[in-house]
């Protein structure tokens, strides 16, 4: 039977109790030895440049109880990814895995790596990554999206993930943010190495660019939109380059949507801001969502057998998609919380909102 629930947040004893359980746990272990890098040797793509670690580069505040490297491997498409391997340490042993992305247009020094740092720092072994053609990764041209490669790229990372040492290949799950979280369901419907999915403020990708925020595209709306897009492309092959959407602004005037509000308090201010971050700076190429509006993800999500857990703020504009797409999940290992007063941003960072404590066990449960 699916499970349907709100959720409320720990009291500060409570979580104090739970960490601390989990660090007499950790003392005395012996350390994790690093990992190694798997995937076929091939030369380094495009002008994708990866940056050292000796100087933290993320939004989030480092947790000394984790260790993390960057990593790369490749799709099935031959595109390289970028990631940031993050362990527990003092933790022996073949441990549960879990790959982290998003949120759409964003990094994985961004939501996505607290993610990853915070499941690892309860003893997972973790990967936040850069999905293709976006931040350190490779592909060209640049920010472009797609619903069938960033569906790879999540099952990419498992490639990667099932053949490390220390991870136990058959406990492998996968957590989405924003549009990822809609890719992460598509992967998880098709790739069955995928034992758990996690989604946290889920958008359907295809379904907001072919339809509209809450559908509010006609049909000859959606022709208007392809015949201006189809007419880009032959523009942009004109020139030789590729036209950027505007992106959010630098300012906000009051007049915006509120929901664009909250996405520029965190993508436009220091909680949130990255410079190599797409949403922080500017636009996905003008004519990326063609093959969204041709492509509609979650066609198969009512075939998911693993168990999912999505996660909503009760506020977000954007809760529409988790409800619509957790009706079409099919079981009793499906679940879909709904975080009161939250709005769709505050699952990408405030600590206090996202129901780690619930993710933990979610995983615990289902990676065995």
């Amino acid at each position: 039977m699916l499970k349907q629930s709100f959720y409320s947040v720990p009291t500060r004893f409570q979580r104090q109790s739970k960490i601390m359980q989990r660090r007499s746990f950790i003392i005395g272990a012996a350390t994790l030895t690093a990992l190694t890098v798997a995937g076929p040797v091939r030369s380094l793509e495009g002008k994708t440049k990866m940056n050292n670690l000796e100087k933290w580069d993320k939004t989030f505040p480092q947790d000394d109880r984790v260790e993390h490297k960057k990593v790369s491997f490749y799709t099935r498409f031959g595109t390289r990814l970028i990631g940031n391997l993050y362990c527990p340490k003092g933790v022996s042993g073949d441990l549960p895995a879990i790959a982290v992305c998003g949120p759409f247009g964003a990094v994985k020094e961004q939501a996505s790596g607290l993610y990853a740092q915070t499941m690892a720092g309860r003893g997972f072994i973790t990967l936040a990554f850069d999905p293709s053609y976006t931040g350190e990764s490779g592909g060209e041209p640049r920010l472009v999206a797609s619903p069938d490669i960033n569906t790879e790229d999540f099952s990419a990372a498992v490639d990667f993930l099932s053949v490390q040492d220390g991870v136990d290949a058959d406990k492998i799950g996968i957590i989405g943010i924003c549009g990822f979280g809609g890719f992460a369901l598509n992967a998880a419907a098709m790739d069955t190495r995928i034992k758990a999915t996690v989604t946290s403020t889920m958008y359907d990708m295809s379904r907001v660019n072919a339809n509209g925020y809450f559908d509010a595209m006609s049909e000859d709306d959606r022709y208007a939109l392809k015949q201006k897009l189809n007419a880009q492309r032959t523009e942009d092959f004109k020139s030789g380059t590729y036209a950027k959407e505007a992106g959010l602004p630098d300012k906000l005037t009051g007049e915006e949507p509120q929901f664009v509000k909250d996405y520029w308090n965190y993508y436009k201010t220091p909680r949130g801001y990255h410079k190599r971050s797409k949403n922080s700076n500017t636009g996905w190429n003008m004519t990326y969502a063609l093959s969204f509006i041709n492509m509609p993800i979650l066609s198969y999500a009512g075939e998911i057998r693993s168990a999912v857990l999505m996660l909503h703020g009760e506020k977000a504009h954007s809760r529409y998609f988790s409800e619509d797409a957790f009706k079409k999940l099919k079981g009793g290992n499906k679940e879909l919380m709904i975080i009161p007063g939250a709005n769709h941003t505050d699952l990408y960072d405030r600590t206090d909102k996202i129901p780690f404590d619930k993710i933990e066990a979610f995983f615990r449960a289902n990676l065995q």
